[in-house]
């Protein structure tokens, strides 16, 4: 199939496509003559970059899919994937941690008249961030 068909088929534009293949995410990909010639495995290929950077992961990040097919390479995506679930969970954390801050300031505003004073940040452990 040529690059319209593929792009057709999993919802990519021919300039992603085309990206894909400049960094070497699609491995080599046949010619003929100077049209680009794909194959199923391309779509399912494609498919996996799609839903990879729709978790957040950028393409340079993803070369282990280019090996996804062997041991080795298999080992490092799920190496990649576990990396990106930790980074979420950090970040979890860190939102949290925000939102119980955000809910003790609200909550101290909403006690506060306006004859008072307004507590400091730092008197609702609010911290600054570097």
């Amino acid at each position: 199939m040529r690059i319209g068909e593929l792009a057709a088929l999993t919802g990519c534009t021919p300039k992603a496509l085309r990206l894909y293949e400049a960094h070497g995410l699609l491995g080599t990909v046949a010619r003929q003559g100077s049209y680009r010639i794909y194959g199923p495995e391309d779509v399912q290929r494609v498919q996996w970059i799609r839903q990879a950077l729709a978790l957040g992961f950028r393409l340079a990040a993803l070369q282990p899919l280019r090996t996804m097919d062997t041991p080795a390479g298999a080992a490092a995506v799920l190496a990649l994937l576990q990396t990106r679930r930790r980074a979420i969970a950090d970040e979890l954390q860190r939102l949290q941690a925000a939102d119980t801050a955000l809910a003790a300031l609200a909550l101290e505003l909403s006690n506060c008249d306006a004859a008072t004073e307004w507590p400091a940040p730092d008197q609702l452990g609010i911290r600054r961030s570097a």
